[in-house]
């Protein structure tokens, strides 16, 4: 039987997985439902499954009959906080909670790759391990993970992720540089309470914000390399009880900020924190952060890229795999590919028409799993055995 035609053989069961998992999501760290499902199917496969890994996650072993690499797959699960309005016949039946970002696919395509190879396991050589991470949505699986020793002996890594903006059949890749750092931070203002008619009596915090969210944007437009890449978001600002007449005491507040580069990453943390307390400092309070670090950058090895392009030709036809610029979007990925060379690439799953796609994250993601997913196993199957060689 051939590859195509054993995946064929398993699309049915694929979808269903896929959807069964997208009707039942779980935020990150809640995916016991998801984990158990994914290792009651691996374990009936025959494969060596560790369940509780890092809390929720998994690990299933593939064995060879012959020595040889060991390729690492990995496939997050978790879901979002989002009330999903796509209209899909098998929406989320969690309120308030969907898959909107494609890890019910990841996990499915994942899992059935464990399905065509282990029906080669007579003559395949070494081992694939296959890694279903918890907590991608708020970058916190991938570390504990790697700390409870998953990568141990591990050659190569190997991931992708859907795309719904790129239509269904093309593949996307690019060595180096893939995706962004992303670091959450808050920053605690502090001032001095007053009344609204006389502010020469207080510190206002107000202000002080407004001065420090318009000084930070200076960080990337004056003083950072133009030809390297770097942004400062601040998503939320929180001050006051809502009185119209009271300069509030205190202010926070929150954001993010996304690099490639380690040594600007720990230059512009630090240079965040100067200049907040800085401006605090000059209108009288006092400022201070608290840094919840993310992962490091998606960096793909340039020689695997190379490899992984020529399996994907094969596949989808050269017309079809681009590569793709890099992204300020973050990815605990990178822990893996931090600590073993490997490829992240994103595959095409949107329609060919524009109007129907929505951006990951919003209500109405939707993806053609029908004509994703089975071309993600092929992808995922063709490049681990390749990279097994």
């Amino acid at each position: 039987m051939s590859l195509k035609e054993a995946i064929a053989q398993i699309t049915p069961s694929l979808l269903a997985m896929r959807r069964d998992f997208h009707q039942h999501p779980e935020l990150a760290f809640q995916e016991v439902r998801t984990s158990a499902k994914l290792a009651e199917f691996l374990e009936g496969l025959g494969l060596e499954v560790t369940r509780g890994v890092a809390g929720t996650g998994l690990v299933a072993r593939l064995k060879g009959a012959r020595p040889g690499k060991t390729v690492l797959v990995r496939a997050d699960m978790d879901a979002l906080p989002i009330q999903e309005a796509s209209g899909v016949p098998y929406s989320s039946q969690t309120p308030g909670v969907m898959h909107a970002c494609g890890h019910d696919g990841h996990a499915a395509i994942a899992a059935h790759v464990a399905a065509v190879l282990v029906r080669q396991r007579e003559s395949l050589e070494g081992e694939v391990r296959f890694v279903f991470q918890p907590a991608e949505e708020i970058v916190a699986g991938a570390r504990p993970m790697v700390e409870a020793g998953v990568l141990e002996g591990v050659d190569r890594v190997v991931g992708l992720h859907l795309y719904s903006l790129m239509p269904a059949g093309q593949v996307g890749v690019r060595p180096g540089p893939s995706m962004a750092a992303a670091d959450a931070f808050t920053l605690h203002l502090r001032g001095r309470g007053a009344h609204a008619a006389m502010p020469h009596e207080g510190v206002d915090t107000v202000l002080m914000a407004a001065h420090t969210v318009v000084a930070l944007q200076s960080l990337v437009s004056r003083e950072t390399d133009p030809i390297k890449t770097a942004v400062v978001t601040i998503a939320t600002v929180q001050a006051g009880e809502g009185a119209h007449n009271v300069i509030p005491e205190t202010a926070v507040l929150k954001g993010t900020l996304r690099t490639f580069e380690p040594e600007l990453r720990e230059r512009l943390m630090r240079r965040i924190a100067e200049l907040a307390q800085g401006i605090a400092a000059a209108m009288g309070g006092s400022a201070w952060v608290e840094w919840k670090p993310g992962s490091p950058a998606v960096v793909n090895d340039p020689d695997l890229v190379e490899r992984f392009r020529q399996v994907a030709k094969e596949v989808v036809g050269e017309e079809r795999v681009l590569e793709v610029p890099p992204v300020m979007g973050g990815d605990d990925m990178a822990e893996f590919l931090n600590r073993r060379p490997g490829v992240y690439f994103w595959l095409g799953a949107g329609s060919s028409s524009p109007d129907q796609n929505r951006p990951h994250h919003h209500p109405g993601f939707w993806i053609d799993d029908e004509r994703a997913l089975p071309l993600g196993v092929e992808l995922l199957t063709r490049t681990v055995l390749d990279f097994l060689r």
